[in-house]
């Protein structure tokens, strides 16, 4: 029935985008309350719009296309008049599926107040006041060393409310305060001490420096070493901090670099701003978006130059083909980016900036994926396996064997796309008996787990992942159909990395670098890097068990006992004769035996 009305409303789409005109335009798509879900522009509507219909669509575009019950449109003269329209309607509307900037990181800025006696500190809040800010810092520990060195130079206020006093407080006595409270100093004075902080944020220190060591030169001479070195470690603070906070590259012109990077419908784009030849800050953005990347980052470059508030640069430097639709815009629509030109990165300097704003914008994206747990991921799979729930826990299966010996079964967990190995398990196969046998082997695997979450009425997982392919996976179903379990389950073959499902003859073969596919490859690897390692443990163990029942008189249950109680065969090397005696019960003269028998052992593997 739900089949049949989707069926209906995308041949009624169709039927309404057959009628609109091949000119330029806006499209507006609503939802079934009508409500503006997403605005785009388009050389030419009908095939543009059509185009959401038609072919094979990545999942964010069959998100979108799935809240559309209608759309509307708008024609325009020309690509540029549909691009304003676009724009306009966009920030009247704020539809859901548009770019809606929203800072992936508020970074701290310094505050200087817009007061008769400034104060200066840290804030994340900008206030439209009237007061300065300087940043942002991405890196906060610079930030703490400015404003330290700032109180250390510069006896500014410190108190939050200035108010008349009598007396001053002790910042005043210790000589950290000018006591502005008690009129202690004069507007014009106490504005030439917030003058030379406002020099210390913007970098202009020369004047500040040789007044140091001016004062340095004086104390010097009145023998007041003491002070003179504390100016002197000033100075050198202060020249440490110039190197910290600034890049420098020599270049006046003003830039930006805006780096993106995308995962399904999620983005993040990083601006980096170069003023004066100095880095004066990075700033992130996250947001959805439904539309083509092309489009999502023309969409970013209006909101974020749309302002005209803005620090225009003289260059912004992004990776974008079509730029002079954008260009023509901010030129003719946005005052202050009159003479502000968009610029593909020609020269190896521009590229390197660039490429650092772009792994700035992957980190971030990274940061954003991690805090969702890769839901973003998990969504596409199960739109992929048709599966009925998200696949929030995934339990994996893999089996180790060497020879037919040491066959162990691993089971690992994955919780909303990240490990869980608080609930990692592994089984020792008892079924074989030096046979191999991978498939018997996944079936008692999957039958012990199973059962036991059965008996002991636990949660079940939304998604059981076999490493392998037909065989195995028809192994694992058969196991679950005897015990009554409808679990979702697939097997994740290793040459192709296709995805075999039950009952189905084709797998799924998802593209290289596909967000879901990689969440299934971290569950398969961990189950095979989980399973291999517990073999070699069992056969370091057994070749270990093997080395001391050679020694008389030490038999399966005294090597046992011996490794249980130190761990391992290097613990046991280097362990004295009377630690083994009196830690593992037994004689002194087995002690000393297993020592020189562990001694000739040891020249025997050096020789």
């Amino acid at each position: 029935m739900i089949m049949e009305r989707n069926k209906e409303r995308v041949e009624s789409l169709q039927n309404q985008i057959r009628k609109f005109p091949l000119q330029p335009g806006v499209y507006l798509m609503k939802d079934d309350r009508k409500k503006i879900i997403y605005i785009g522009k388009a050389v030419n509507l009908r095939n543009r719009v059509r185009s959401y219909f038609s072919g094979e669509k990545d999942i964010k575009t069959k998100t979108l296309v799935r809240q559309i019950d209608s759309i509307d449109h708008i024609v325009t003269k020309s690509e540029y008049e549909a691009l304003l329209l676009e724009n306009n309607l966009i920030k009247k509307w704020n539809p859901r599926y548009n770019i809606n900037l929203k800072d992936g990181k508020t970074y701290p800025v310094i505050r200087i107040t817009a007061e008769d006696f400034p104060r200066v500190f840290r804030t994340r809040a900008i206030v439209n006041d009237k007061s300065q800010y300087y940043g942002p810092y991405p890196d906060v520990k610079v930030l703490d060393e400015t404003l330290t060195l700032i109180k250390k130079i510069l006896p500014l206020r410190r108190c939050r409310t200035l108010k008349k006093r009598d007396s001053p407080c002790l910042y005043y006595h210790m000589g950290k305060c000018s006591a502005p409270c008690t009129g202690f100093i004069s507007k014009e004075d106490y504005r030439i001490l917030v003058n030379k902080a406002r020099s210390i944020l913007s970098g202009r220190t020369s004047g500040l420096e040789k007044e140091l060591m001016k004062e340095i030169k004086v104390l010097s001479e009145s023998l007041e070493y003491e002070k003179a070195a504390e100016i002197r470690d000033i100075l050198i603070a202060l020249n440490k901090l110039q190197t910290e906070q600034k890049v420098e590259d020599f270049e006046e012109e003003s830039r930006d670099y805006i780096g993106v990077d995308t995962s399904g419908n999620y983005y993040s784009f990083a601006v980096i701003q170069m003023r004066k030849g100095k880095l004066l800050g990075k700033e992130s953005y996250r947001s959805e978006y439904y539309g083509t990347q092309e489009e999502a980052i023309q969409e970013f470059l209006l909101l974020y130059y749309g302002s005209p508030d803005k620090d225009f640069p003289a260059q912004a430097f992004i990776s974008l083909k079509e730029r002079s639709l954008i260009q023509d815009y901010l030129r003719q629509e946005v005052k202050g980016a009159e003479s502000m030109t968009l610029s593909f990165p020609r020269s190896k300097r521009d590229q390197a900036v660039l490429n650092m704003a772009t792994e700035n914008a992957r980190m971030d994206l990274a940061r954003k994926l991690q805090d969702l747990g890769n839901i973003p991921a998990l969504e596409d799979l199960q739109n992929v396996l048709n599966l009925k729930k998200l696949p929030r826990r995934i339990e994996g299966f893999d089996i180790a064997q060497l020879d037919g010996h040491f066959t162990v079964a691993s089971l690992i967990s994955f919780k909303d796309g990240n490990p869980d190995r608080k609930n990692y398990r592994h089984y020792n196969i008892r079924s074989l008996h030096g046979g191999i046998d991978d498939f018997k082997a996944i079936s008692e695997a999957v039958a012990r787990r199973y059962s036991r979450l059965m008996n002991e009425k636990k949660e079940m997982p939304d998604l059981i992942l076999i490493d392998g392919g037909k065989g195995q996976v028809s192994s694992a179903v058969s196991v679950l159909d005897a015990l009554g379990l409808s679990i979702p389950l697939i097997g994740l073959a290793k040459k192709e990395e296709l995805i075999y499902m039950p009952g189905q003859k084709e797998p799924i073969d998802l593209p290289e670098g596909d967000r879901g596919l990689r969440v299934l490859q971290h569950v398969r690897d961990e189950t095979h890097r989980f399973a291999t390692s517990h073999n070699q443990k069992l056969r370091k163990k057994q070749l270990s068990l093997s080395s001391l029942e050679n020694i008389p008189g030490i038999g399966p249950a005294r090597s046992r006992k011996l490794l249980t109680t130190f761990g391992s065969m290097e613990n046991l090397y280097a362990a004295k004769a009377e630690e083994i005696s009196r830690t593992a019960g037994i004689s002194s003269e087995a002690a000393e035996m297993i020592k020189q028998y562990l001694s000739r052992k040891e020249k025997a593997e050096d020789q």
